[in-house]
């Protein structure tokens, strides 16, 4: 750590657009610094560097991973590179925050975490928005009967990719439930528990490069206690992010789940719809709609993910949620080949309860 150790220096492996939101939130947040850079071209990841504030840079991602100036490692790659660099970051001796889907595969997500443990270093998985006010305070009220008894879960992430994009490209990971399902399935695992069975159903993407990943897909849970849930994702609609979590005596619609730039969530109870505010007290110096890169929600992340490796203390979010969230993808996608329901792997304490 710095010299203080109070200061976790943190290097970026890749030099993509979602590492210039990165390096704004790293310099925000307080217990952590941006040390370095990594590209796989020596010229642009020193310009890279210079643009987002890092002051070393790397041509080669290894040569990152083997600096003493780096003590944890952001990964930003693309979706089927996410275990493997994960694994050999931890194997170099650095903690890791890993962006969402950590795993393609629950035995992918636990060679990651075995590799962890064998490290003695953290590893989290990086979605953004479970750190974030917005949906601690969905969770205190759902948690707190604002609702009754929770009964379904509706998600929807969309957006518009153009044929070439990443997320269309079959050998980079593409496909529309594993870039942006991970952030539904994430968030009825959050609200709804480990599903005991989902049914997808897809349109395949025909574009070039796509290699029949889904275009498109639709998926049907089934939760514990008589719980559903339901969500879509597409990478040729218009851009949606929804999600409502229905009780018996309410309904909670957090109108901006993934990006958190709303300041407050919807609580609608026997017809009347309140707005209830996120952080009316300031604790967390929010910039809501004025953030339009969720600057905020990634400042967060990274200071939790620095504060559990200074303070050593587990992180909020670990191996066993990483290993199911990774185990539901799985089923999903299993589901939409065979066209028929799938129940997902159990979750370790679920397996543990039975045993």
């Amino acid at each position: 750590m710095g010299p203080d150790s109070t200061t976790l220096r943190w290097g970026m492996l890749s030099t993509s657009s979602i590492g210039r939101v990165a390096a704004a939130a790293l310099c925000a947040a307080p217990s952590a610094e941006l040390s370095a850079v990594a590209g796989r071209d020596a010229d642009r990841a020193r310009d890279y560097a210079d643009e987002i504030g890092a002051p070393i840079s790397y041509g080669i991602y290894d040569d990152l991973l083997a600096s003493d100036e780096i003590d944890a490692v952001y990964i930003p790659l693309p979706i089927s590179m996410h275990a493997d660099w994960t694994i050999r970051a931890l194997e170099a001796g650095k903690h890791v925050l890993c962006e969402k889907p950590l795993a393609m595969t629950a035995g992918d997500a636990t060679r990651v975490f075995d590799a962890a443990d064998a490290a003695d270093r953290l590893c989290i998985e990086g979605l953004m928005y479970r750190h974030h006010p917005q949906t601690l305070l969905a969770q205190r009220l759902v948690e707190d009967g604002a609702i009754g008894e929770v009964a379904h879960i509706r998600a929807a992430l969309t957006v518009s990719a153009p044929i070439g994009d990443i997320r269309r490209t079959a050998a980079l990971g593409g496909g529309a439930s594993l870039d942006l399902g991970c952030y539904c399935v994430s968030a009825i695992r959050f609200f709804g528990g480990h599903p005991d069975r989902v049914f997808a159903t897809r349109v395949l993407d025909t574009a070039p490069g796509a290699h029949g990943t889904d275009l498109r897909t639709v998926v049907t849970l089934d939760l514990p206690d008589e719980v559903s849930a339901q969500f879509d994702v597409a990478l040729d609609f218009p851009r949606r992010d929804e999600l409502e979590i229905i009780g018996t005596g309410g309904k909670l619609t957090i109108p901006d789940p993934w990006l958190c730039r709303r300041g407050y969530i919807e609580l609608e109870r026997d017809g009347v719809t309140e707005r209830v505010p996120v952080d009316p007290a300031g604790t967390y110096r929010l910039t809501f709609a004025d953030d339009p890169d969720n600057i905020d929600a990634y400042r967060i992340e990274f200071e939790n993910s620095s504060r559990a490796v200074i303070d050593d203390t587990p992180p909020r979010f670990g191996r066993a949620d990483a290993t199911d969230q990774a185990a539901v993808l799985e089923a999903i996608r299993q589901s939409a080949e065979l066209g028929m329901p799938v129940t997902p792997a159990p979750s370790p304490a679920t397996a543990s309860a039975r045993s």
